[in-house]
């Protein structure tokens, strides 16, 4: 089975190149999003980490504490997490696999003195 990940995605506005993701628990996440506000949000996101993607490129940054008080008015991550959360959209992403892998796992670690095993 591949690898996923699921994200809350938020962009502040239509013209904005910008968006700001947490990953989530996607069970959790709708058990809370639907109303169920006993759940903590320790348990919906898996981290309180912040990410912003600018462009086509898909690189994701942390934002720095500027950005999050212009968008959020707040750079609190519990505050912040709470809101992309609450405004955002989810998303589900397949993680590929390591394109190039190991090339040679006979040589062992190339910092190992005691060479192959």
């Amino acid at each position: 089975m591949p690898n996923t990940i699921t994200k809350v995605l938020y962009k502040p506005d239509s013209q904005s190149v910008e968006e700001y993701s947490v990953a989530i628990n996607p069970e959790q996440y709708s058990k809370w999003k639907n109303g169920d506000t006993s759940i903590p949000l320790a348990l919906v996101v898996e981290s309180f980490d912040v990410f912003v993607s600018q462009g086509a490129t898909g690189l994701m940054n942390k934002p720095s504490n500027q950005q999050l008080e212009n968008i959020f008015g707040t750079s609190k991550d519990v505050d912040v997490v709470e809101y992309i959360l609450k405004n955002g959209r989810e998303q589900t992403t397949t993680l590929q696999p390591d394109k190039w892998g190991n090339t040679n796992d006979s040589r062992g670690s190339l910092g190992d003195p005691s060479g192959p095993r």
